[in-house]
């Protein structure tokens, strides 16, 4: 760099502009977001310039949150909603990755499913809770059966399509080296569909969080569904925003796990 500076003294050093795009972590700044929406809402619930018969003030729900950990109902509401949460999404996303795969790889299966996948996605899953239990009963098999299909279609589509966008050149290397069929999917075809499978996983989950609402609402003795059903009922507004506020944070430690799954299965990714 000196010699060049001795040859041509206009000339500077220009900054490297080859990053990729790479996001830099700020953790502080999302925290910062959420302090300040509480902070406002509190403010606004003292002076009045928001009503306390809309929205409560942040306080009495931190209040409501005290008593729901002294008195335990907060784990009696939290486990079994957690539990139907685990198994229908493991269900729903296990099937639907795998069906998602298959479509990506065979052709006759692909003009079979896709037409089906794309009949059974729009139909709102809320709606077939009705025929769920009949189909299953009132107790956690409906439940479950609810949460799985509503994270099957969204992950069946994410999966394939994920599949789809692998970029053709490194499999054509790949079978010019003579690499079996099976080693082209297990090294080039599933790595380079992990990106989309992760992105299409953020959705399904968040989709059951919806449907596990919807399906403790019907039957449910104890969940947060059943909790919101019940605060809603009594119009306990401190009591309903404790569970929406617990239903966001188990959607923010959903995605922040995705993300720790994304760090570590991907760390190839420049």
């Amino acid at each position: 760099m000196s010699d060049i500076s001795a040859v041509s003294p206009g000339l500077r050093p220009v900054t490297y502009r080859g990053g990729g795009f790479v996001p830099s972590p700020r953790r502080w700044v999302g925290f910062m977001v959420f302090v300040l929406l509480i902070l406002l809402a509190e403010w606004g619930t003292r002076t009045g310039w928001i009503s306390q018969l809309t929205l409560p003030k942040p306080s009495d729900v931190l209040v409501t949150f005290q008593s729901l950990y002294d008195s335990g109902l907060l784990f009696k509401h939290l486990g079994p909603s957690l539990g139907r949460l685990f198994m229908g999404a493991l269900i729903g996303v296990s099937a639907g990755v795998s069906v998602g795969v298959l479509i990506g790889l065979f052709t006759y299966i692909r003009s079979g499913m896709v037409p089906l996948v794309a009949a059974i996605f729009p139909i709102p899953k809320i709606a077939l809770l009705p025929l769920f239990v009949i189909w299953f009963g009132i107790g956690e098999g409906s439940k479950y059966a609810l949460i799985a299909f509503g994270t099957f279609t969204p992950t069946v589509v994410a999966t394939y399509g994920a599949v789809d966008n692998v970029d053709r050149t490194l499999i054509r290397m790949g079978q010019s080296f003579g690499l079996t069929w099976f080693s082209i999917v297990r090294k080039i075809v599933l790595p380079g569909a992990m990106p989309g499978i992760l992105s299409g996983l953020r959705i399904s989950l968040a989709i059951a969080i919806i449907l596990l609402v919807a399906a403790e609402m019907l039957g449910a003795e104890y969940g947060i569904g059943a909790y919101i059903l019940e605060a809603g009922s009594l119009y306990d507004l401190d009591r309903l925003f404790a569970g929406v506020v617990i239903l966001s944070v188990l959607g923010v430690l959903v995605s922040a796990s995705i993300g720790l799954v994304e760090n570590r299965l991907l760390k190839w990714r420049v």
